[in-house]
């Protein structure tokens, strides 16, 4: 799959989200976005990217954004996880890869030395107007909120309204 770059328009999106409505990211244009793929529910990584983005979550609505989590797992897990680790954002239900085939999120990787397809995490920061400002590719788990964060800070994002 194409990797997207800063500057390209976000592919929209249509997803079961874990409240059980269907979510468009065009929903969310006039706002920023922190769009990010993990590849499952309740493992030790996802869990850290997720309570980063929660820890990080305050912070990022000052700055006008709202995040958003996509990974293959259904309703019902994303509910567990985000009742269990206290997640204040949706997550995304992507069950056939299509929404990480988009943003290039789904590709061979290696893992214990075999190759295998699946989620490359990462995360994406779209402006209001739908644009890419930020595209990383195998991002660190520990790392993605805080650089995403520093995104922010760095893109003069005004505060909207909550959606």
């Amino acid at each position: 799959m194409p990797k997207l770059k800063p500057g390209d328009t976000a592919p929209d999106f249509e997803a079961m989200a874990d409240v059980g409505t269907r979510v468009r990211l065009s929903d969310f244009r006039g706002r920023t976005v922190i769009l990010y793929f993990y590849p499952k529910d309740h493992t030790s990584g996802c869990t850290q990217q997720a309570c980063s983005f929660r820890d990080r979550y305050p912070e990022i609505t000052r700055r006008g954004a709202v995040v958003l989590g996509v990974s293959p797992d259904n309703v019902a897990s994303h509910r567990k996880f985000k009742e269990k680790h206290d997640l204040p954002f949706l997550l995304l239900v992507d069950a056939d890869h299509e929404i990480a085939k988009a943003y290039g999120a789904w590709g061979e990787k290696t893992r214990f030395g075999r190759k295998t397809e699946g989620i490359i995490r990462s995360h994406f920061v779209i402006g209001p107007d739908g644009v890419i400002r930020d595209a990383r590719y195998g991002v660190k788990a520990a790392e993605s909120a805080d650089l995403a964060l520093e995104n922010l800070r760095g893109a003069n994002v005004r505060p909207h309204a909550a959606h």
